[in-house]
């Protein structure tokens, strides 16, 4: 799977590589992760770096928790399933990342380990994105104790991250990992066909990856800064 991820690289940097504008300030994050707010580029406005939760949440779901459980997709089944299906055929998106955690069973404890380029350049994640719109709510009690007027919810948009067979050097930390584009690879995953896109969701080769531990600060969450993505020893 792929739970955690960095995106540290400088914004200029990240703007020419996507030939994207952040529709507001990005920063430097060591530690993305679910249910965050994160830029991604949508296939519908391909020029903008636009934040959306991570944990997709389907248009038919009942609520906003159905995301905790999808925050990935399976390549394999992505056209099949029914909380991805409709967002394959038409909501794709790139998840912009310097790295990603995964983490090993070292008995009984968990060692976290960062993957990423050896060159720590920024690459794109396959991802999926998706627009749920809240039941609305009653805004208070009208005559004789019925609701008052409904009112409208604001939109909320989410993504989720594509996940294949993992490479030689990911496999031996998780049986699992991020689909990963080439850069010549993104114009397809976001504008090609189903059958065209299909085609991109295979396992990133591993020669040029490096993986390597980190400190166990990184389960938290509520760590986010630059001593996360320190070598330390296993």
């Amino acid at each position: 799977m792929c739970g955690r991820y960095t995106l540290f690289t400088p914004p200029e940097e990240l703007e020419t590589r996507f030939d994207a504008t952040p529709t507001r300030p990005l920063s430097a994050r060591y530690n993305c992760a679910p249910g965050q707010e994160l830029p991604v580029v949508t296939n519908d406005a391909p020029e903008e770096f636009r934040f959306l939760k991570w944990g997709l949440v389907p248009s038919w779901a009942d609520s906003e928790s159905v995301g905790n459980d999808r925050i990935n997709a399976r390549a394999e089944t992505v056209r099949e399933k029914r909380s991805f299906a409709d967002a394959y055929e038409a909501r794709r998106c790139l998840v912009p990342s310097d790295g990603f955690y995964e983490w090993v069973d070292r008995g009984g404890d968990k060692q976290p380990y960062r993957v990423a380029f050896e060159d720590d350049r920024p690459f794109a994640m396959a991802g999926l994105w998706e627009r749920w719109t809240p039941p609305t709510k009653q805004t208070g009690l009208g005559d004789f104790g019925s609701g008052g007027p409904s009112r409208e919810q604001e939109p909320l948009e989410t993504f989720t991250v594509v996940t294949t067979e993992p490479n030689d050097l990911v496999s031996e930390l998780h049986h699992r990992m991020a689909v990963v584009l080439d850069p010549d690879e993104e114009e397809t995953w976001l504008h090609g066909d189903p059958d065209e896109a299909a085609a991109l969701l295979d396992t990133y080769p591993d020669d040029e990856l490096t993986a390597y531990p980190v400190s166990a600060r990184v389960n938290s969450p509520a760590n986010d800064g630059p001593e996360l993505i320190e070598r330390v020893e296993a």
